[in-house]
């Protein structure tokens, strides 16, 4: 079962849903939907469900027409968002490039909605809040693949040195964390990222190996093989049959987060879905998993250097 970040069907798009219920039907407990659709709009399939990275910029977002901004004071805060009408049965609110649209039931009256939002003003804030930290990532300048560059290894930064040499090589020294990678003189800059993305796999097979078997031996189960995976929009995957894929890119990041995608994935032995009691499971053998879960969700390959 593949790990599957939670997108609708827009992935740049974050959103949350309220349900209501029109005044001639009759009442239903309502349902908060803090999670969304699969991005792919596919049906389940139990032996695969994927833990994908966040896309790269440029994907369109609603195809919905603009409408007049409202606002509305919560708190301190002065909160823009946009308003639209249906024949939906729910409030909905989404996150995309433009900030908060809401979609609400034609018959449901204005301070129904903006009492809705002031309930859900801490969703609604920390979601605006990890848009903006991502557009602001994405204007960085990307890596520079020169000498003294740094390289994300482990959630810190180290340092690129190249040396001049007929003998390529890569060493590392984690005394003064300098990536050492020796070239010929001639070598191309694609040359270089190979020598580094090659050294960074390395590292990423030997960490998995030894974390693996910590949690499987925590939760109790078998794995049968684990493989290093190169996927743009997959942070890991798990078969039925105890086959684990990891994604080598996840050797940029801290520990916590490694743990976290390696936890998720053996606890799809014991459950193979996303229900309650898998992300119990989950919180078992690894209880910090949301702030893991959560630095992995506004992380995607824009935020990577370019291999």
């Amino acid at each position: 079962m593949k790990l599957r970040r939670q997108t609708p069907p827009d992935p740049q798009q974050l959103t949350l849903q309220l349900d209501f219920f029109s005044p001639e039907t009759q009442p239903l407990p309502a349902v908060d939907k803090q999670a969304a659709p699969p991005a792919s709009g596919e049906p389940f399939r139990p032996a695969r469900e994927p833990l994908e990275l966040e896309p790269s910029p440029g994907t369109p977002s609603s195809q919905t027409p603009a409408r007049a901004k409202r606002h509305i004071r919560v708190g301190e805060h002065v909160l823009e968002y946009r308003l639209l009408r249906s024949k939906r049965r729910s409030i909905g609110f989404l996150i995309d490039e433009d900030g908060l649209r809401i979609t609400a039931p034609r018959w449901v009256p204005l301070a129904e909605i903006e009492s809705a939002i002031h309930e859900k003003r801490r969703w609604i804030f920390a979601k605006l809040s990890e848009r903006r930290e991502r557009s602001a990532r994405r204007l960085q300048p990307h890596m520079q693949w020169r000498d003294g560059a740094a390289l994300p290894y482990f959630g810190e930064q180290i340092t690129l040195r190249i040396l001049a040499a007929q003998a390529a090589g890569v060493a590392y020294s984690a005394g003064t964390r300098e990536l050492m990678v020796s070239l010929p003189p001639d070598a191309s800059e694609q040359q270089l990222k190979d020598r580094v993305q090659g050294w960074l796999q390395q590292e990423a097979r030997r960490v998995f190996a030894e974390r693996l078997p910590v949690y499987a031996g925590r939760l109790g189960v078998t794995y049968r093989a684990f493989a290093l995976s190169s996927a743009t929009m997959q942070w890991g995957s798990c078969t039925a049959d105890g086959r684990i894929r990891l994604n080598w890119r996840l050797i940029h990041f801290a520990l916590p987060m490694i743990d976290y995608v390696i936890a998720h994935e053996l606890s799809h032995l014991r459950e193979m879905n996303h229900s309650p009691r898998f992300w119990a499971t989950v919180q078992s053998i690894f209880p910090e998993f949301e702030a893991a879960r959560r630095t992995l969700r506004t992380s995607g390959p824009d935020t990577l250097p370019e291999f």
